[in-house]
């Protein structure tokens, strides 16, 4: 019997469970490009905040890899983009997108920003500023992600941003089989988008919906930002409760077909 036929003979008889243990990008485990990206020396000040912020588990989640291009909705300070950055190295890009309405908010921010995407370490980064309803990359992405700032397009000086039409654009922007990771603070059950601009909180099953509305298909949720001492009721720059809220971790997927 040929080698390759009693390798898919053993393959078929093992049960389930066993398979099911086999090492992926969803069980837990972090590739060796995550652990790599991590140790870039031009991060080492983010890294005081990597066990709050479970940076590796997240990036292991999103499926990041060498040579992809990933779509970054307000980057802010730049944490998680530096790490995107090393992940998909020189063959990747990274696109950073700073919404014109959000500029009276995060001047500094964006003027670090513009100082970021001229270092050479990080010549695959490159920022879009654009207006908040009219997202668009210029070449098809891997991966949109946005951390804690979601629920800001529901928010009046975003506009408001027409969120079906939002999710539409997330979704036309990603290749067939890619992904949309989207990370925030978690309001109270029922409370939709009421406090979105009051406590910067939304209740994850609006953030569901809407994206399920546009396509996408719901493909998986991580557990590594929740926090069920969080009452939900205050707002997340309280001190009693900043930089540990209770946050959802949800990945969407948008079919290969």
């Amino acid at each position: 019997m040929r080698p390759t036929a009693l390798a898919l003979l053993l393959a078929l008889a093992l049960p389930a469970t066993a398979l099911a243990q086999a090492p992926s990008m969803n069980d837990g485990t972090i590739p060796a490009g995550v652990t790599k990206a991590l140790a870039d020396p031009a991060r080492q000040a983010d890294a005081v905040d990597d066990a709050r912020r479970k940076i590796a588990e997240v990036m292991a989640f999103a499926e990041v890899k060498p040579g992809q291009r990933v779509l970054e909705l307000v980057p802010g300070s730049g944490y998680w983009t530096r790490v995107f950055s090393a992940i998909v190295g020189p063959q990747g890009h990274v696109y950073t997108v700073w919404p014109d309405e959000m500029g009276k908010y995060s001047a500094k921010s964006f003027a670090n920003w513009q100082h970021l995407v001229a270092t050479p370490h990080y010549a695959n980064v490159s920022l879009l500023k654009q207006p908040a309803a009219q997202l668009n990359a210029p070449k098809p992405v891997d991966l949109v992600f946005t951390a804690q700032n979601y629920h800001d397009y529901h928010d009046p000086f975003m506009g408001p941003v027409d969120m079906a039409k939002f999710d539409k654009e997330v979704y036309a922007a990603l290749k067939p089989g890619g992904l949309f990771v989207v990370i925030d603070h978690v309001a109270p059950t029922g409370s939709g988008i009421a406090d979105t601009d009051t406590l910067h909180r939304i209740d994850p099953a609006v953030v569901k919906q809407e994206v399920e509305a546009a396509g996408f298909v719901f493909d998986g949720e991580s557990q590594v930002l929740r926090n069920p001492a969080d009452s939900h009721d205050k707002k997340v720059f309280d001190p009693s409760i900043r930089g540990h809220t209770d946050q959802f971790i949800y990945r969407f997927r948008k079919p290969a077909k």
